[in-house]
């Protein structure tokens, strides 16, 4: 171990990496100088509705909750939390009581619980890939081993693996990729995990957001090897606010209540929490419902838009966010995702997600305004991409011509692309978009929607001695931008 390593902490935590997630809408505006209100984020899956203290049928005021937990301030929460319990009893339904029930700081602070209270060091944990990270950062911490088969393979786990593992982490719907396992799927891999005395742990933090009637909370309720976790953040769209809570058998949401942080919901978000989950119709209360169906509507339409992209492949589009593969785009997910927030959008780069390398990103459904917003913002870095590109290759097609001078048919694999005897110095134009129609060029429909130019009908810059006198004014001294601007007006202007 260096100097540098020498803390007194378990040797096994030194090279934890930190967990990366979405959301990081300071952190962007730190870096590119983008004010916080200005940027979009799709990296972050919440309720695309907002919160219900914008939509006044929820019945809620935020000012009036606020002001009761305010008188409160002064006294410790009573870690019970019986009220929030019983609000988040009523809210999932399916048999579940208050004793089931284990409040929770957010989603994290609950896996760490969990996994806290049941893993050991060496212990063998199963993380299905691709899947939530902090499932994974929660178990390293506890000096677990993780395993990774991939989600296709889980139906099919071995026997002898399930008899080993301590825990089988199941996120449903699944995050990044959004598919979405039936009840009965659940149900199955719920009998044979008790079988093999094996935890199966349930991430329902998207399901209110999704299909709630695929949930196994009723499982968790009655079945000490079924623990099933629901997040209020994504719901609610109140990320500031973390609280979320855990079902499990009487037995052990006993155990794990004595277990958690003795004060884990302060008096604001326990406040918050009891309201939004007394809200009138529990989970089928009319602004989850709505929401539910706007992102069917409004995800339908976004996986359509980016299917268009050339290179894009969007997966599911049954939760409120969708995962695509952009293996075949000209960029990878880390360049994309930076260009990108560059301009103030932001996306989920899925490097960070085990086994899926720079192949894949997540983009949050939200409404079509902003939804559009995100596919002309990609536009933009594709053009911009283009003509990064185009500059380059300019730049080596001046430096090889000046020693060689204008090229022929053997230069270019695309030959005759307009007419015999063609001159192929400009493969591509350095004038493109010249938006002039005169030359040939026309507007036609992109495949992202909107018009892009197209220069297939011209062939000007193919012409032997249009091409010398092009290039006879790019290889003069200069900025390569300006000198294109100058080939234009001495050369083209008066052929037009």
């Amino acid at each position: 171990m260096s100097e540098q390593r020498s803390v007194p902490l378990r040797k096994h935590l030194l090279d934890l990496k930190p967990c990366r997630h979405g959301g990081l809408i300071q952190e962007t505006s730190e870096t590119y100088g983008i004010p916080e209100s200005e940027i979009l984020d799709f990296s972050a899956n919440f309720n695309p509705l907002g919160n219900p203290f914008e939509h006044p049928e929820s019945g809620l005021s935020f000012d009036e909750i606020l002001n009761n937990s305010f008188k409160k301030l002064a006294e410790y929460p009573d870690n019970r939390y019986l009220e929030f319990r019983e609000a988040a009893a009523k809210f999932v339904g399916l048999g579940v009581a208050p004793e089931n029930i284990i409040p929770g700081n957010g989603s994290t602070e609950i896996v760490r619980l969990v996994v806290e209270c049941v893993v050991e060091k060496g212990d063998i944990v199963l993380l299905p890939w691709p899947t939530f990270g902090e499932y994974e950062m929660q178990c390293r911490i506890m000096g677990a081993e993780p395993q990774y088969p991939s989600q296709d393979e889980v139906e099919t786990l071995p026997d002898e693996l399930l008899e080993k593992a301590k825990i089988l982490f199941i996120c449903n719907p699944n995050n990044p990729t959004g598919k979405l396992r039936t009840r009965e799927e659940i149900k199955t891999l719920a009998e044979r995990c008790e079988k093999h005395e094996t935890l199966l742990f349930v991430d329902e933090a998207f399901i209110e957001l999704s299909d709630p009637s695929q949930s196994v909370a009723d499982l968790a309720a009655s079945n000490n090897y079924v623990f099933v976790m629901r997040s209020l953040t994504k719901d609610f769209a109140i990320p500031g606010i973390r609280m979320g809570f855990g079902i499990a058998s009487p037995e052990m949401a006993e155990i794990l209540n004595t277990a958690r942080l003795s004060w884990n919901l302060g008096t604001v978000a326990n406040s918050v929490g009891t309201a939004l989950l007394n809200i009138e119709g529990g989970i089928e209360n009319p602004y989850l419902k709505e929401a539910r169906a706007k992102i069917k509507t409004e995800g339908e339409k976004l996986k359509s838009k980016l299917d268009r992209i050339r290179g894009f492949k969007a997966g599911e589009a049954n939760v409120n966010f969708i995962f695509v593969n952009i293996n075949k785009f000209i960029l990878d997910s880390t360049e994309l995702t930076t260009r990108l927030a560059a301009r103030g959008v932001l996306i989920r780069d899925c490097s960070s997600f085990y086994g899926l390398g720079k192949n894949y990103i997540r983009v949050a459904v939200r409404t079509e305004e902003e939804n559009d917003k995100l596919i002309a913002a990609i536009g933009d870095v594709i053009t911009q991409w283009g003509k990064e590109q185009a500059k380059n290759e300019l730049q080596q097609v001046i430096e090889k011509a000046s020693e060689k001078g204008i090229g022929g048919r053997k230069t270019c694999e695309y030959y005759p692309c307009h007419f015999e005897g063609q001159n192929c110095t400009f493969c591509f134009c350095p004038f493109y978009p010249c938006e002039n129609e005169q030359t040939g060029g026309k507007w036609i429909q992109s495949s992202r929607g909107g018009k892009v130019w197209s220069c297939v009908d011209c062939h000007l810059v193919h012409n032997k001695e249009t091409a010398q006198k092009i290039l006879d004014c790019l290889m003069q001294e200069g900025d390569t931008d300006e000198l294109v601007k100058v080939a234009w007006k001495k050369v083209m202007e008066p052929i037009l």
